[in-house]
């Protein structure tokens, strides 16, 4: 029987206290330390997890040796976190945003593909499985040509005291919070983005960043989009995300998602809904795979890098008020392979 991989787990505040979730019980992995400059947030996640805590990543670097480690520290750390355990030979899932600069993203990327070593993004929702599913029926052809993607994620939360409102931080507001996610939903069920055109909304909360966007984008091969994302408003509805083509509709749901195929007016329902610890270990599980050589990376490196360039463009665009064109990394040799694998 294989041993399970080891996993060092860094930062365990908010994302980081899932991801204690998402190890209990995981027969492929376990976490082998807890580093958090909180002790008391280490010392609580290492108690669940049975190991050790440990003040910063270093200490847990030195003292523990690892086959990976998941960093969910704010998006400023990202890249130098990430770097030191690169170094050291240790592959690395990183919480998005993966970085907040183009230029750092690119650099993590290529030190991995120079020391041989593993490096993905953390991405949610494409392993959330309505939304694979849908993948898998917009690649059927079911509704045709893909027209016009709309996704929302808005809510209200406070975030005043929360690293997310700190620019310095958290390099952007909602933004580069939400809008991440939204960018790399788009990009696997489309394809890559061309340009974008953002703007900010009304600032409700009093903070050093924006508080609700909206993002439009265009794909390469055409499809527009609309995203709405908020921590200010909540929009009643379940459905988060549709993609309308030519021959008919898909919406995805947090209860539930349907498509329905013209002219058809009865829709048809599919999915399980939306479970974000689920989705979260497949992650993790998809990350074990590819470290065994028996999957892909769903998410490249390739993808990393562009979710930070379409979400810096998106943020260029705003004083603009034009479209921008959203930078687009050439594919690299390890990338290729792993383009076309699914979620097992």
């Amino acid at each position: 029987m294989t041993a399970p991989l080891r996993f060092g787990l860094v930062g365990a505040g908010g994302i980081g206290s899932s991801y204690v979730q998402v190890f209990t019980g995981l027969a492929d992995a376990h976490v082998a330390g807890v580093a958090d400059t909180d002790a008391a947030a280490a010392e609580s996640a290492a108690s669940t997890l049975g190991c050790a805590p440990y003040s910063d990543h270093r200490a847990l670097l030195g003292a523990v040796e690892l086959d990976a480690v998941v960093v969910c520290t704010p998006p400023s750390t990202h890249v130098d976190i990430a770097r030191d355990f690169v170094q050291r030979g240790v592959a690395v899932l990183v919480e998005k945003p993966f970085a907040i600069r183009s230029d750092d993203a690119r650099d993590l990327i290529v030190r991995a593909d120079r020391e041989g070593v593993q490096v993905t993004m953390a991405s949610k929702f494409r392993y959330v499985y309505d939304v694979v599913h849908a993948r898998h029926l917009l690649d059927s052809g079911l509704v045709g040509d893909a027209i016009l993607f709309e996704n929302s994620f808005a809510s209200r939360v406070a975030m005043a005291d929360r690293w997310n409102s700190d620019p310095s931080v958290s390099g952007g507001g909602v933004l580069m919070d939400n809008g991440t996610h939204s960018v790399d939903i788009a990009r696997y069920l489309l394809g890559p983005i061309s340009e974008v055109r953002a703007a900010e909304g009304k600032r409700v909360q009093d903070l050093d960043v924006e508080d609700t966007a909206q993002l439009l984008l265009r794909t390469g091969d055409g499809v527009m989009g609309a995203v709405t994302v908020s921590w200010s408003l909540e929009k009643a509805t379940d459905v988060y995300l549709g993609v309308y083509g030519s021959e008919g509709a898909m919406e995805i749901g947090w209860k539930t998602s349907r498509y329905r195929q013209a002219p058809s007016s009865e829709w048809v329902h599919f999915g399980r809904g939306y479970d974000k610890i689920a989705a979260m270990r497949e992650q993790v599980l998809n990350f074990c795979r590819a470290l065994r050589g028996s999957e892909q990376l769903l998410i490249t490196g390739t993808d990393a890098i562009a979710s930070v360039d379409v979400i810096a463009a998106a943020y260029r665009s705003v004083p603009l008020g034009q479209w921008v064109a959203a930078q687009q990394p050439v594919v690299r040799p390890l990338d290729s392979a792993a383009s076309g694998s699914q979620v097992a």
